[in-house]
C-alpha cells in the first residue's frame, strides 16, 4: 500500500450489505483510488448550493491531489469552504466498487510537493499532463496566456485531500464499507 497513514478503523455496515459480504480492506480501496482515471469532486458554493464536476486526480503519500484554476467555480468554492468529497467507481449496478472520500482540500504551494504531484500526473496520465512548477502553481502544457509566460498553458492551483472518512459500495455481492481515519 502506498499510503503512509495509519490504518483506518474499518467496518461493514450490515444494514446495506449482503449476508456474504466482507469489509473491503483499506489497502484494496487505496489501490482502486490509485488506478481510477476519473473522479467527481463535490464542493459547496457560497450560497450553500452543491457543485459537482469531474476532475483528474493522483495519489501520493496517503493523499489525493487534483488541480483547478483559481477562478474556476470549484477553486472559488474551496477558497470559501475547503470541505469536499471525491468519488470514483464504475457505472455498473452489478459489479465493481464505488468509492467516496470525504475530507478537506488544502492548497499546496511548496515546490517539492508540487513537483511530486506533477510527476504523479505525468506517470498516470501521460505526456499531455506534463506539468511544470512555477510560483506555487502547476502550469499545464499549451500556448495559453492565462497568467503565464508566453508559450505556457494555464496555471492551476493544486489541492491535497487526506481522507477523513471514506465509504466503499461494492456491487454484485453488495457491501458497504466505512473507513474512519
Amino acid at each position: 500500500m502506498t499510503s503512509t497513514r495509519k490504518e483506518p478503523l474499518t467496518s461493514l455496515d450490515v444494514r446495506y450489505s449482503s449476508p456474504e459480504a466482507r469489509a473491503v480492506p483499506w489497502a484494496e480501496a487505496w489501490t482502486m483510488l490509485e488506478r481510477a482515471e476519473l473522479y467527481w469532486l463535490s464542493t459547496v458554493r457560497p450560497d450553500h448550493a452543491p457543485h459537482v464536476t469531474p476532475v483528474l486526480a493522483v495519489t501520493h503519500a496517503g493523499a489525493l491531489y487534483f488541480t483547478t484554476g483559481e477562478r474556476e467555480r470549484k477553486g472559488r468554492n474551496l477558497a470559501a469552504n475547503p470541505a469536499c468529497v471525491l468519488t470514483t467507481g464504475c457505472n455498473s449496478l452489478t459489479g465493481g466498487t464505488d468509492l467516496v472520500v470525504e475530507g478537506r482540500a488544502e492548497r499546496i504551494t511548496g515546490d517539492a510537493l508540487l513537483q511530486a504531484v506533477a510527476d504523479a500526473f505525468l506517470a498516470k496520465y501521460g505526456p499531455d499532463w506534463h506539468l511544470t512548477v512555477r510560483d506555487g502553481f502547476l502550469v499545464l502544457p499549451g500556448g495559453g496566456t492565462t497568467g503565464t509566460e508566453a508559450g505556457e498553458g494555464p496555471r492551476a492551483a493544486a489541492f491535497e485531500v487526506r481522507p477523513a472518512t471514506a465509504f466503499g459500495f461494492r456491487k454484485g455481492v453488495y457491501g458497504q464499507t466505512r473507513w474512519r481515519f
